[in-house]
């Protein structure tokens, strides 16, 4: 399961980091987006994939037994979805006001804003 995550993983930087070199502001956000959810899949592998064991210490025992799952990459996670939503956010209304400044989608159009 790790090798087929390293591939998805790899697949998506290589499409964010190309979508991020167009000349679209549209396609430079897509890039964003897909930037920032590899890197959250890539924390997600890291944090070891196991399938039906939650990390909680039964009442009786002192110490967890066996290996589970780790909870702070998932919290980590969690987190940088919703700062990741932020951004972009954040970033489609920037987008959308440069547009309506410039009347143009093309980065090469952004040079100047003189009128």
């Amino acid at each position: 399961m790790e090798t087929i995550l390293a591939f998805v993983i790899g697949g998506l930087y290589a499409a964010g980091l190309y979508m991020l070199l167009r000349r679209s502001l549209v396609k430079l956000v897509i890039g964003l987006a897909l930037l920032g959810q590899a890197a959250n899949l890539l924390i997600f592998t890291l944090g070891r994939l196991l399938r039906g064991r939650p990390p909680l210490v039964p009442p009786d025992a002192a110490a967890l037994a066996g290996s589970s799952a780790d909870p702070v990459p998932q919290a980590l996670i969690l987190t940088a979805i919703v700062i990741g939503f932020g951004v972009h956010a954040f970033t489609i209304i920037l987008i959308k006001r440069a547009y309506q400044t410039v009347d143009s989608d093309d980065l090469d159009d952004f040079r100047t804003t003189d009128q």
